[in-house]
């Protein structure tokens, strides 16, 4: 008990680490660490003396005695637990002070590097690019750290709608060991921030990689070192499986997946399949999981067993040498191993791995080891191997599943074993629903806690997803694999992919089907609440124990007898303890109070995205850019925060204008939620069926009604006042520059504060909102993105704004926010919010004052590096 305590207590440690703003320095741990030793040192030889025998303390009580040693040993567990702790905090600082060495130099930073570096994984080919992590071997000039990732883009680049092409000229073929000469734009890695969403920065430092390059000009292959590493040889033979896969699966609609459960290489999944998965709670099963890594590792182990058994050398059997159970045991570790190599060393292939390895060691060293310690043993390889380990949801996720599965199998086996097949089948599917059930709800609370909502229909889709994927899909997938390597199987690796393919096409139907059933939403609560959740479930599922009926209990161990009846009430009684789900699921959102209102504008990089809240009703002025065909803001920020906020429907949509980073998302958002009514500066309607034919889907849903935004339409909602100030004329239709100057502009007036949304205004209208009596406000949020074509003198002067919001993405081609404008803004003594530089801002009014704050703020972690924040 107390070395899995330890090591609970190490892993918060690493939490503790990966929480901190800024590292500390090593003298600084040097010191702490030496206090804590002496300080340890000094409690444990306190607790030594003070843990005596009873019969060497003379007349003591020997009941006191007891106590006195049991207070003692509890003392030197929690200071051997605290200096778990600081072991798992002092190794995680140390090696995340050597990664933040690993730094881009200033000087290079958006500029031509010219560097000669090897390819490091498996290349990721799209239709418009090439991306993969590459290890520098020379850089000129120098301060370029040793990890990045190349983005080698296809030439000729025909806008967001073109249809996906192969590349003229196309990409030469690109794999791991090779080495190559490129001149690359390099830059360090920065990635949108929101609030409760995820955190691209640090998956990237976690990974290592510490900058991102964009390839110019034609690269020149120098040569090819195939043996370069194990990372190189495992990337090799997972190219060689992917491009012999290839043919087989080019033409398949789920042929990606089947490539993934191969070799787990995701690209080219389609990201409707994802959201099916994931609505359905199956996204597990078509990743290579802990399940898929112990099915083949247990197929190995069979089969090494029954073939050692068998064997004879020097007339003597080689199980008679060593046992055939050994055998195996290194054989389905050594098949794991290749396995998890094979799948990419991902965090749910270590944990499957390392559980194997403790339970492959122990029984050769012929030790009983608990499942729980098996857990625990791996959790510390997996931390001492990858201390950002934890920083993923796949850490806590499959090791929380797995204990439940511990959990809920330890009280299965304290039922007697039914003898006839009948009752053995039975309980076989009772005990797979138990399981299904149990690691649902475990699991709902760190899934809500992520994806802001918890799937209903999980249970069922995995009750039939599960034994098709495990039992047929993968295997075939993995047979796949091996024949389409071999020359002459064309015929079998066809055949192979024709049913495999089969099976997954048919299980997606009603997966599908399921997939379009509503989830329960989840809102951002308090932290509390999941973990009451998380508690209730660990009651609900904790293993039966307590003292029997006929046991007898000693006087003398009265507490221990206590402690025990209450074991034995809560595991009669534990069924009430799934309750504890209750605040987690039923907590409603945090709203504003009547007449007040909040302000999130959304780190969409360059672009424009503003939510507004009020009591009961929720605005969205503009919906972010476009990237690509299957790439937008809308999809990939907008929809997660309303999940995370709570908002199920939006009252008003607002477009302010035509351009591509302000209507870009407006399709993502109308499909996601229901709209009840959109103001736009154009035709809403006819714009989104001109994009409908770009795209070649299906309509998006249309709001109950669409109408232009109008100088000087107005309504109030919740005792918040909105009105239009912009355009006056809204039948003349603008193109280029001219969609700039009818934007919509909308004013928010609440009972205690003022916020001015701009859209693209420029100079022009800025002058005719000044002539038409523009009064001061609270916030503004700068036109154009802080262009110089717009905030004018005047303008700044009149509405005289406290706060002042600019929505840039960072190293934009436009160079906003221009830089006068920004010493205009400062001059007239506003404070300047950046989202470039700070991620999302969110502004409250309240009764008791007008506050802004910042996600860098307020969630900053020392991966994220110091930025250059305004004044």
């Amino acid at each position: 008990m107390l070395g899995r305590a330890m090591t609970a207590a190490g892993l918060g440690g690493v939490l503790g680490a990966h929480g901190l703003v800024d590292l500390p320095g090593s003298g600084a741990l040097a010191l702490a660490s030496g206090v804590l030793g002496l300080a340890g040192w000094g409690i444990w030889r306190a607790s030594a003396r003070g843990s005596e025998r009873p019969g060497e303390a003379g007349h003591r009580d020997v009941l006191a005695g007891a106590g006195r040693t049991r207070a003692a040993a509890l003392l030197r567990g929690a200071m051997l637990c605290l200096l778990g702790a600081w072991a798992g905090f002092t190794f995680t600082v140390l090696c995340a002070q050597a990664r933040l060495g690993q730094t881009l130099a200033d000087g290079n930073v958006d500029r031509v590097s010219r560097v000669t570096l090897r390819v490091d994984s498996l290349p990721r080919l799209q239709p418009d690019r090439l991306t993969f992590e590459a290890v520098v071997l020379d850089a000129h000039p120098g301060g370029v750290p040793e990890r990045i990732r190349v983005r080698w883009p296809a030439g000729g680049w025909r806008g967001p709608y073109a249809p996906a092409q192969p590349p003229d000229p196309p990409f030469p073929e690109v794999h791991p060991g090779q080495i190559w000469r490129m001149a690359l734009v390099l830059r360090s890695v920065r990635a949108a921030q929101n609030l409760h969403a995820f955190d691209y920065e640090a998956h990237a430092f976690a990974a290592g990689i510490r900058a991102q390059g964009t390839v110019r000009g034609t690269p020149a292959w120098l040569r090819d070192e195939d043996w370069a590493g194990l990372s190189v040889i495992a990337g090799r033979a997972r190219h060689a499986v992917r491009e012999a896969m290839a043919p087989y699966l080019q033409d398949l609609r789920y042929g990606p997946v089947l490539r993934a459960l191969a070799i787990g290489d995701q690209d080219g999944v389609d990201a409707a399949d994802w959201t099916v998965f994931n609505r359905t709670g199956i996204t597990h099963l078509v990743s290579i999981s802990g399940s898929h890594i112990t099915m083949l590792a247990g197929a190995g182990a069979l089969a090494v067993s029954a073939l050692w058994r068998r064997l004879r050398w020097r007339g003597r059997g080689l199980a008679e040498r060593w046992p055939a159970r050994r055998a195996g045991a290194v054989a389905a570790l050594l098949v794991a191993w290749l396995y998890c190599l094979l799948a990419g060393w991902g965090v749910p292939a270590r944990r499957t791995f390392m559980m194997l390895a403790v339970v492959a060691g122990a029984q050769a060293l012929q030790l009983r080891i608990s499942g729980s310690r098996v857990l625990a043993l791996a959790a510390v390889a997996v931390v001492v191997t990858d201390p950002w380990a934890v920083l993923a949801s796949g850490f806590w996720l499959s090791f929380l599943a797995v204990a439940v599965l511990l959990a809920v199998g330890a009280r299965v086996e304290e039922a007697s074993r039914p003898e006839r097949r009948r009752d053995r089948w039975l309980r076989g599917l009772r005990l797979a629903a138990r399981l299904q059930w149990a690691v649902t709800w475990a699991l709902a609370p760190p899934l809500a806690w992520s994806f802001h909502e918890v799937s209903l229909v999980s249970p069922l889709a995995n009750a039939y997803a599960i034994p098709v994927i495990e039992l047929l899909v993968t295997p075939l997938s993995l047979l796949l694999a091996a024949v389409a390597l071999v020359p002459g199987l064309e015929s079998v690796a066809a055949g192979l992919a024709w049913l495999a393919h089969g099976a997954l096409a048919l299980m997606m139907r009603p997966t599908a089907w399921l997939a379009a059933l509503p989830a329960w939403p989840v809102p951002v609560g308090p932290a509390w609440v999941y973990l009451l959740a998380m508690a209730g479930a660990a009651v609900a599922l904790r293993p039966g124990g307590g003292a029997r009926a006929s046991e007898p209990v000693d006087p003398a161990r009265s507490g221990h007898g206590v402690a025990r009846g209450w074991a034995d009430t809560v595991r009669r009684h534990r069924a009430w303890a799934w309750l504890a789900l209750a605040p987690m699921l039923l907590w409603p959102p945090d709203r504003p109070g009547e007449g007040e209102w909040d302000l999130h504008a959304l780190d969409v990089g360059q672009g424009s995205a503003l939510l507004i809240r009020t009591a009961r009703h929720t605005l969205l002025f503009d919906a972010g850019a476009r990237h690509a065909r299957d790439a937008d803001e809308g999809a990939r920020t907008l929809v997660p925060a309303l999940k995370a906020l709570g908002v199920r429907r939006l009252d008003a949509l607002v477009i302010s204008h035509a351009d591509l980073d302000h209507a870009g998302g407006a399709r993502s958002v109308l499909t996601a939620v229901p709209v009840a009514q959109t103001f736009s500066s154009f035709d809403l309607g006819s714009w989104l069926n001109a994009e409908t034919r770009k795209l070649g889907v299906q309509d998006a849903p249309l709001p109950l009604a669409a109408v232009p935004c109008r100088f000087g339409d107005r309504w109030r909602m919740d005792g918040v006042e909105f009105e239009f100030l912009w355009p006056l004329d809204v039948r003349a239709r603008r193109k280029g520059a001219e969609a700039n100057a009818g934007s919509c502009v909308l004013r928010i007036r609440g009972a205690h504060h003022s916020a001015l949304l701009t859209g693209d205004i420029e100079f022009r209208t800025e002058s005719a909102l000044v002539e038409r009596g523009l009064t001061p406000v609270d916030i503004v949020v700068a036109a154009h993105h802080g262009s110089r074509t717009s905030s004018s003198a005047a303008f700044v002067d009149t509405v005289a704004a406290r706060h002042v919001i600019f929505q840039a993405g960072a190293w934009n081609r436009h160079g906003h926010p221009d830089a006068a404008v920004l010493d205009r803004w400062r001059q007239a003594g506003s404070i300047l919010w950046r989202t470039d530089r700070q991620g999302g801002i969110s502004a409250r009014s309240r009764g008791d004052g007008l506050s802004l704050s910042s996600v860098l703020e307020s969630s900053r972690r020392y991966w994220h590096g110091r930025r250059t924040m305004p004044p």
